[in-house]
């Protein structure tokens, strides 16, 4: 299968790529991104086929269906990653919480967070094509606290790959932080800015456009990639939770196979929404994606009515920092498959050059056939999240307590919904002890230790860890100096 662009071709670049070329290089003409040429078709036969499966089979054989450019031992052994899981037989459970309501636990892997469902696999992938073409590659990562420490586990002292991960400082949980700025492989850089998570992905998305950077790192015998949901590659890997979670349901007995059910995502960058888009769009049957946002919630407005404004607009925190971004990278792949490149270049022109594009009535219409938008106050959440451990003893994080207000204002209660949980309640402690305990201004550790007293569960012996490793990394700087600090790294 090839890969085209979203918006267009520069007279540079050839019509299509291939799926290593997409993944090594993930920006496109115009600053756009590359997408499938074609989504594979996998219907109710694929879905039967795959009902008894492992997660790992399933994930072969979808794979399979895009006919990637992969050896398949390759594929193998990224795929054997999911092995290290906390069950082996079943990397991401689907756990009912109360009626109707059923919730995807993404957080199991080695960074207790969503990100390791793609990046685990993805960092052997990428280090595989490198060494097979023998060149080297720099990886750059921007997080908002979730996609650093994965890409840094997945990528340590892996072969012809070095990593620079942009943080904001002070804009992660303290367990997030330290999961970065305790890694200390040669090959690994974090660098926090003195800024928030969208200035940490226009500087990523600025330096994989820029020809002068390309031109710097060739003198070191370096290329260049990306670690965020801009690259396919990790897009890829999130479409197959969504149809184990489809799945999931059928073998619990809770729908039956061909019944519609609703994708509850909370959403930052829009890479975990689009793997459920995809998903519906190869067969997995799908009423409609909810995509929860908290005060951030550009996204709630241009799925109610139409406009993408950044004007006067500016990154609030929260308690679900994670999602504290404005310009959500993968809603372009989304504005390409329902208007085309040369519409989705306009848009994208305007939001880049005025910050604001409003779509027509029509295509708001066309929007709104595919999903449906609320968002959810920190207060809010913290009452949802202590709710829920009262009355169906269920512990979640911040994020996902997002869900839990779009899963009563925007699903037909009747219809099942699968909401996706992107983080382990460690990651986000003081939030947590504080909606069920009232407790304020806790530490991380005092905050782990009051919510295992309370829930009666362990605290995860890697996260008991971080606490007392050394700090590796050091580094925070203004915005303006990240291409000299990633240069000098090199």
């Amino acid at each position: 299968m090839n890969f085209i662009q979203t918006r267009g071709v520069d007279e540079n670049r050839p019509q299509t790529v291939t799926f290593s070329q997409a993944i090594l290089s993930p920006i496109a003409s115009f600053g756009g991104l590359y997408v499938p040429q074609m989504l594979p078709e996998l219907g109710e036969e694929f879905l039967q086929k795959h009902l008894n499966s492992s997660y790992k089979e399933l994930a072969s054989d979808m794979l399979s269906c895009f006919e990637i450019d992969i050896d398949a031992k390759v594929i193998e052994e990224a795929l054997s990653l999911y092995d290290k899981f906390d069950d082996a037989s079943n990397p991401v459970p689907v756990v009912k919480v109360k009626e109707n309501l059923y919730i995807s636990e993404l957080y199991h892997g080695p960074t207790r967070a969503f990100k390791d469902m793609a990046l685990q696999p993805f960092g052997v992938v990428l280090s595989s094509i490198a060494q097979r073409l023998n060149e080297n590659y720099l990886i750059l990562a921007a997080t908002s606290g979730d996609t650093g420490p994965a890409a840094l586990e997945t990528f340590k002292n892996r072969a012809n790959v070095k990593v620079a991960c942009l943080y904001p400082d002070g804009g992660t949980s303290d367990v997030q932080r330290l999961q970065m700025v305790t890694e200390d492989a040669p090959n690994l850089k974090v660098i926090g800015i003195n800024g928030v998570f969208d200035d940490a992905q226009n500087a990523l998305k600025r330096l994989l456009a820029s020809q002068s950077f390309k031109e710097a790192l060739q003198k070191k015998d370096t290329k260049l990639s990306a670690a965020n949901s801009v690259n396919f590659g990790r897009i890829i890997f999130q479409i197959i939770y969504h149809i184990h979670s489809y799945l999931e349901l059928v073998r619990q007995n809770a729908i039956t196979m061909g019944e519609q059910v609703y994708l509850n995502v909370p959403s930052g960058n829009f890479g975990n929404a689009l793997g459920g888009y995809y998903a519906w769009k190869m067969g997995v049957p799908v009423e409609k994606i909810i995509i929860s946002s908290n005060e951030n919630n550009v996204l709630t407005r241009l799925i109610r009515n139409g406009k993408y404004d950044l004007r006067n607009c500016e990154v609030v925190g929260t308690t679900s920092p994670a999602m504290d971004i404005l310009k959500s990278s993968n809603v372009e792949r989304v504005l390409f498959d329902l208007f085309g490149e040369v519409r989705t270049k306009e848009l994208m022109q305007n939001l880049e050059e005025n910050n604001f594009y409003e779509l027509t009535a029509d295509e708001l219409a066309k929007l709104r056939e595919c999903f449906d938008a609320d968002y959810c106050s920190g207060e809010e959440g913290k009452k949802y999240i202590k709710e829920t451990f009262q009355k169906y003893h269920y512990l979640m994080d911040p994020h996902t307590a997002t869900c839990m207000k779009s899963y009563e204002t925007c699903s037909n209660p009747e219809i099942k919904t699968i909401a996706y949980s992107t983080a382990e309640w460690t990651k986000f402690s003081p939030v947590i002890a504080n909606a069920l305990t009232g407790e304020v201004d806790t530490k991380d550790i005092e905050a782990l230790e009051s919510i295992s007293k309370v829930a009666n569960l362990e605290i995860p012996q890697m996260i008991k860890e971080l606490f007392s490793k050394p700090i590796a990394q050091t580094t925070v700087i203004e915005k303006e100096n990240i291409e000299d600090e990633i240069l000098k790294f090199l």
